[in-house]
């Protein structure tokens, strides 16, 4: 913790990594940032009458760090939260990127085994259910808000050919931009799992395989400042260049307890997507250097903007007041 003073502006460092592609994310830029908007604010945030909290936060790709920290109160004492994400070339709007709720589960069917060729009138097909289940699915993408994403594959189907299994195994995700829309899509998708398991005879359950991550949900006023102090950092915002559309953070959760921002920033020149291996090489670039450097003096300049705006702090402060104990440590999804 830096400083001291009534206003806390927590800043998060996520540091993991992808398998195999490693920060295919731009990780390294988003940790690099938080650390530098901290270091930057050190001098000032006395003065500013505000507290500097910096939050190392693992596992964003898959398992949802932020929730956990958010259930064990690490935001209870923060009147906002910041974080930038590096980006394809071409600075957008914060009102342009889009990232989704997402909820990861694992389904299971269970049948009878039993000798494919030699006695396949005693299996209850696992095997099946899990088919008809991905071709369901498959059918019913036609039918889903174009906001809404499912996906899913096999992770067990069986062991040897001359067997009908009696167990498989599903691991399914279902995305949408607002929690609405995902409740819906979701039951409709249990609706192909539970209707797989009548037409085969199995039975099937439903496991969460971990947390679940909400919509993004930026603040007005700190999208405003974001926006204004990217541009005075010598970018130039572009609503129709590449955004982060589609994607799922766990800082969605973040958003939906306290007034927060999960910025971007561009690496210049870098023409990949999120998930390539060509965008974890811009990232060890230059390029990718400046977008840290970038997104660490906008972080700093959006804090102090808040610090200095005597409204905009007000308005703050007075949510973090009105916010009942514990109100951060609610799961969103």
């Amino acid at each position: 913790m830096i400083g001291e003073g009534d206003l806390t502006a927590t800043l998060c460092s996520e540091y993991d990594a992808l398998p195999q592609i490693g920060h295919a994310c731009g990780h390294n830029i988003i940790a690099t940032a938080g650390v530098g908007a901290a270091i930057a604010l050190a001098p000032v945030a006395r003065a500013a009458g505000l507290r500097v909290k910096l939050l190392g936060t693992p596992a964003e790709e898959h398992g949802g760090g932020k929730v956990d920290m958010l259930r064990a109160g690490a935001w209870e004492d923060s009147t906002f939260s910041l974080m930038v994400h590096g980006a394809p070339t071409g600075d957008v709007p914060v009102e342009r990127t889009v990232y989704t709720a997402v909820e990861r589960f694992q389904v299971t069917f269970h049948g009878v085994a039993s000798h494919a060729a030699g006695a396949p009138w005693l299996a209850v097909n696992a095997s099946a259910a899990a088919t008809l289940s991905l071709t369901a699915m498959a059918l019913l993408r036609q039918h889903i808000p174009q906001s809404a994403n499912i996906n899913a594959y096999v992770s067990l189907g069986g062991e040897v050919t001359n067997i009908i299994p009696d167990r498989t195994v599903l691991q399914v995700e279902i995305r949408a931009v607002d929690l609405a829309t995902h409740a819906d899509v979701k039951k409709r998708v249990m609706n192909c799992f539970e209707g797989s398991a009548i037409a085969t005879g199995c039975s099937w359950e439903q496991e969460k395989t971990e947390n679940g991550y909400a919509p993004v949900d930026n603040d007005a006023d700190l999208a405003r400042f974001w926006d204004a102090n990217l541009e005075s950092a010598g970018r130039v915002l572009d609503a129709g260049a590449y955004g982060l559309g589609g994607g799922s953070t766990d800082m969605g959760n973040v958003t939906q307890v306290l007034p927060a921002l999960h910025g971007s920033i561009a690496i210049d020149g870098c023409e990949a997507a999120p998930h390539q291996a060509a965008f974890a090489e811009a990232a060890a670039t230059s390029a990718g250097d400046d977008a840290a450097i970038d997104g660490a003096a906008a972080l700093a300049w959006t804090v102090l903007d808040v610090a200095y705006d005597p409204a905009v702090r007000a308005d703050l402060l007075a949510r973090q007041a009105a916010r009942a104990a514990g109100a951060t440590t609610i799961d969103s999804i």
